[in-house]
């Protein structure tokens, strides 16, 4: 249909050229004639200045001895022919009857001028689109062939368990006699859950690549549109479509945008989205059989999904496509390094170790920004320096060394982030301090990062509290050195990081002996998803606010005493972050010693497991005007 009327508007648009042509086409001398008046016209032929004329109706072009060319009206009764004649004057005279062609094109001109311009009008109000003016009930899944750029199950790594579910799905298409022949069925769909980045598309563009059958991709929002019904209509759409070509499969992307919980929105339960899900629900699995279509789609919010769309018969499995673990990380960044040529010091191993919760997409990141970075220094491969640069501006942001701050700032910065450093390395549970920096990165004015020795996958009350006390540890650190009423607004990040966590500890973790082990976390924040008609008392209230205060206290007074137990090498501490700026974990810990952070031999000490390797720290040579950095900003625990 798109096709077709393409077609026509430029068909319309040569004829109107081609009518316009013969309009207004000529020999062209008329352009090139000078206008003059009749009676000059007669006096030149009575004087015989006149070479050759041409009558073209009441037109008079004639052209004189010189070779002057001239044109004039001839009044309606003035007898011209006779008097050309008689002074042998060569006459050539011009038909006045235009071509039956030509005038069937003129006659036409006014209808298709305005064929044309409907035609133009119709094609901008739908963008382009499927359908035309009346195709708005057209399904906008377009069939994915991939020629160039193919995407493969050896394009995907790291999620080994939702790739072998979906590859059986693969091997279905290719072979069902293998499964049929023992009773089984082809699924009818599977959902991939996950966070963002994880690989969701990734993966059902792998499937496209594999299956070798026709692939169907439409985003959620494509089915949602202003007039009522035109959703339903594209998924009747869609799914004549992929009848017609199966076997084969349709993705859906973000489906939270067409399947939501039928009655959590406005408008009732007759509103246009909620007419298109039930549309989507019937043609899935409703009394007319949808053999050899496999539905995939993606998202990222399930929580919100309507349960008759989770059921099995419309999404047999729900794959959980999670952030890659440790030898996940290393596979995908091999991946996404098959490109990039890699220095002979790169170890992908301790750059996966070094990148917990990374997700896919991060470590794509990663590998793309240690590109740039080598690239904008002209090395003609990546090195280890470049991964370690690079993962410090996504973990922690830019450097902002154009910030000017007085030596004043400087020094308050770099004992409120030596105090983080301190007491995370005395507190065994703490995880390792990977990097201790004055130097502003992103919306800091500095940090200490700390990184896991092993993927984290829950957290115990004796870690949260040591980790209060290390995210405390930065306004103890300004108290102790600078009194009460000189303490900076630098521990805000601090005291809203220790705030969450105290938060989960005491409403959703049940870590609170007096508030007990109930889930307030939904009614406190006014969630009325699934505790409809929960409230929480006043004395609740108060009682979890009383919790939250006393955790984060303790951690305050935990990191107070370890300071002051410590405080000659937290002293220390501040002081070489004073000299060199940026420390890592082992120049820290000599630094703290009362050591050059390195010492200049090949026998250094091995990194911490978890931590990246020492970058040596450089003193500075001359005064420069660097910023400081406030808050100590540890990447935030997840529960």
């Amino acid at each position: 249909m798109g096709n077709a009327r393409n077609i026509a508007f430029w068909v319309v648009l040569f004829l109107l050229i081609l009518a316009l042509f013969n309009l207004f086409s000529g020999d062209g001398t008329t352009l090139q004639s000078r206008e003059n008046s009749y009676s000059d016209f007669v006096a030149a032929v009575e004087n015989d200045q006149v070479a050759s004329v041409t009558l073209d109706g009441e037109k008079v072009r004639y052209s004189t001895k010189d070779g002057t060319s001239y044109v004039t009206i001839k009044p309606t009764d003035a007898e011209v022919t006779n008097l050309l004649i008689d002074k042998n004057i060569p006459v050539r005279a011009e038909s006045q009857e235009q071509s039956g062609f030509q005038a069937f094109l003129l006659s036409l001109l006014p209808f298709l001028l305005l064929i044309g311009v409907w035609i133009y009008f119709m094609n901008r109000m739908q963008g382009g689109g499927k359908g035309g003016a009346m195709g708005f009930g057209k399904s906008k899944a377009k069939m994915l062939t991939e020629k160039h750029g193919r995407v493969t199950f050896d394009d995907v790594a790291g999620i080994d368990e939702a790739k072998e579910e979906l590859e059986e799905i693969v091997e279905f298409l290719r072979n069902p006699q293998k499964f049929s022949r023992l009773g089984g069925k082809i699924p009818k769909g599977a959902l991939l859950v996950g966070p963002p980045g994880t690989g969701k598309t990734l993966l059902a563009r792998a499937i496209a690549g594999e299956a070798g059958v026709p692939f169907f991709t439409i985003s959620g929002s494509d089915f949602v549109e202003m007039f009522v019904g035109v959703g339903a209509s594209r998924v009747r759409d869609m799914f004549e479509q992929a009848k017609k070509n199966a076997p084969c499969i349709v993705f859906i992307d973000e489906i939270d945008a067409v399947g939501r919980h039928r009655g959590a929105g406005y408008g009732g339960g007759n509103d246009e989205r909620e007419q298109t899900l039930n549309q989507l629900l019937v043609e899935m699995d409703g009394f007319e059989a949808n053999e050899g279509v496999i539905i995939l789609a993606a998202t990222n919010r399930k929580d919100v999904l309507d349960p008759a769309l989770l059921r099995p018969g419309r999404f047999d499995r729900n794959v959980t496509v999670g952030n890659p673990d440790i030898k996940g990380r290393e596979k995908i960044l091999a991946v996404h390094a098959r490109k990039t040529p890699l220095g002979p010091d790169v170890d992908l191993r301790i750059i996966a170790r070094g990148t917990p919760g990374f997700s896919g997409a991060d470590l794509a990141n990663l590998v793309n920004e240690a590109a740039l970075m080598a690239a904008r220094v002209g090395r003609r491969f990546v090195t280890m320096e470049d991964f370690e640069n690079a993962k410090d501006k996504v973990m922690m942001g830019a450097e902002r060394r154009s910030m000017v701050l007085t030596a004043d700032q400087k020094e308050k910065t770099a004992y409120h982030e030596a105090g983080h450093a301190v007491v995370g390395l005395k507190l065994p549970e703490c995880d390792p301090v990977y990097k201790a920096t004055i130097i502003p990165r992103g919306g800091a004015l500095g940090m200490v990062v700390s990184l896991p020795e092993m993927d984290r996958l829950n957290w115990h009350r004796d870690e949260c509290e040591q980790k209060l006390a290390m995210t405390m540890a930065g306004k103890a650190a300004e108290v102790i050195k600078y009194g009460e009423d000189h303490v900076s607004n630098g521990p805000a990040g601090d005291i809203q990081q220790a705030s969450q966590l105290a938060r989960a500890m005491v409403m959703r973790w049940g870590m609170s002996d007096k508030v007990g082990n109930i889930d307030y976390a939904e009614a406190h924040e006014g969630y009325s998803g699934n505790t409809a008609g929960f409230s929480v008392s006043a004395h609740t209230k108060e009682l979890i606010e009383e919790e939250v205060k006393r955790f984060i206290q303790r951690g305050y007074e935990r990191a107070h005493e370890i300071l002051v137990e410590h405080k000659d090498e937290w002293e220390r501490l501040a002081e070489g972050l004073l000299e060199y700026e940026t420390l890592t974990g082992d120049e820290i810990k000599r630094v703290m010693k009362g050591e050059p952070p390195h010492t200049g031999g090949d026998n250094d000490d091995e990194p911490d497991q978890g931590n990246a390797p020492s970058i040596t720290a450089v003193p500075k040579t001359k005064p420069r005007k660097k910023p400081s950095g406030e808050g100590g900003m540890e990447p935030e625990p997840t529960a």
